[in-house]
């Protein structure tokens, strides 16, 4: 659940990371902006790889959400150096790779939670009912 959470914040910043661009482009105060959304990007990328750790040493399970968190911060950190080095031809098409990555990482585990989630509650109920019945091909009305 922490997890999600981490992810889904660190999805809402790289999102809101070039909107406070187009800011810079259009208002004195922009650059403070797009400056505080990139520390507010690197804060959430440094908690996310924080939080997989202490989300995984206790319960065992694979080490690969570190994997994914310190691969965004590898990222992250490129970005903030390619905008400070008004690299724009690389820093703007590296953004949007975050942007989808992040959205990756946030479906896949959403997906996974669901997957594993099934108790009988929500979404999980209708696909143990329907699931059966449409591979077994009786119609459920």
């Amino acid at each position: 659940m922490y997890l999600r959470i981490v992810i889904a914040l660190q999805t809402v910043a790289v999102f809101l990371a070039p909107i406070t661009a187009g800011l810079l482009l259009s208002s004195p105060s922009g650059h403070v902006l797009h400056s505080a959304a990139a520390y507010t990007v690197f804060t959430v990328a440094v908690v996310h790889v924080i939080t997989a750790i202490l989300v995984w040493r206790p319960g065992g399970g694979s080490p690969r959400p570190i994997a994914h968190a310190a691969g965004f911060l590898a990222l992250t950190l490129a970005q903030v150096a390619l905008g400070i080095a008004h690299v724009l031809t690389l820093h703007v098409p590296l953004g949007v790779l975050m942007f989808g990555v992040s959205v990756l990482q946030l479906s896949r585990h959403a997906r996974a939670r669901g997957d594993a989630g099934r108790s009988g509650r929500g979404v999980g109920v209708a696909a143990d009912v329907v699931g059966p019945a449409l591979a077994t091909g009786e119609k459920t009305a």
